[in-house]
């Protein structure tokens, strides 16, 4: 298999930092990437982005061999990872810096994102509406190293943060 073959997919759920694990840990998926979309500052830091005044999103990058790990299983796997019907934050973070978002990068993308939001939506798995919007890709721009895999180089903090968040307590009462 030739790295040609690979395709990449981004998602904003909340803090990047608990958006890498869920996604690395299957065949077919190459690199999780915690980085920034979406915004007009170019090349811009953390301290800049969590402000919420460069209109960035924190997302994780994907890359993912679509004949190992499909872009419709990535679908399923992030609406497992996010609260849809919250367009202003993800759980403790507050703001559009950490809004839901789905960026596409090419057309069979941006339906198949659709259609799954469409299916979610019409499950009745929420009370309120599904409103993650679905948007084209922007420039990625990778977060700091401190960022990159957070979950392994910082165990307990990451743990810690998870717990204080109330994502693990929301995601089992809608999918478990």
């Amino acid at each position: 298999m030739t790295q040609t073959n690979l395709q990449k997919a981004t998602f904003a759920g909340g803090c990047f930092w608990c958006m890498v694990k869920p996604f690395i840990e299957w065949e077919g998926i190459e690199s999780v990437k915690s980085g920034y979309m979406g915004g007009t500052v170019e090349n811009p830091t953390y301290e800049q982005v969590k402000t919420g005044e460069t209109g960035h999103t924190e997302v994780v990058e994907i890359t993912y061999n679509p004949n190992l790990f499909s872009y419709d299983q990535l679908l399923e796997l992030y609406w497992q990872q996010v609260d849809p019907t919250d367009d202003e934050g993800q759980f403790q973070d507050r703001g559009s810096n950490y809004r839901a978002v789905i960026f596409y990068h090419n057309e069979q993308q941006r339906k198949a994102a659709e259609d799954s939001k469409m299916a979610l939506a019409s499950s009745n798995k929420y009370k309120k509406p599904v409103v993650t919007p679905i948007l084209p890709a922007q420039v990625f721009y990778l977060a700091e190293d401190y960022h990159q895999d957070f979950y392994k180089k910082n165990p307990k903090e990451y743990k810690e943060d998870r717990a204080q968040s109330g994502r693990d307590e929301f995601l089992q009462q809608h999918w478990d």
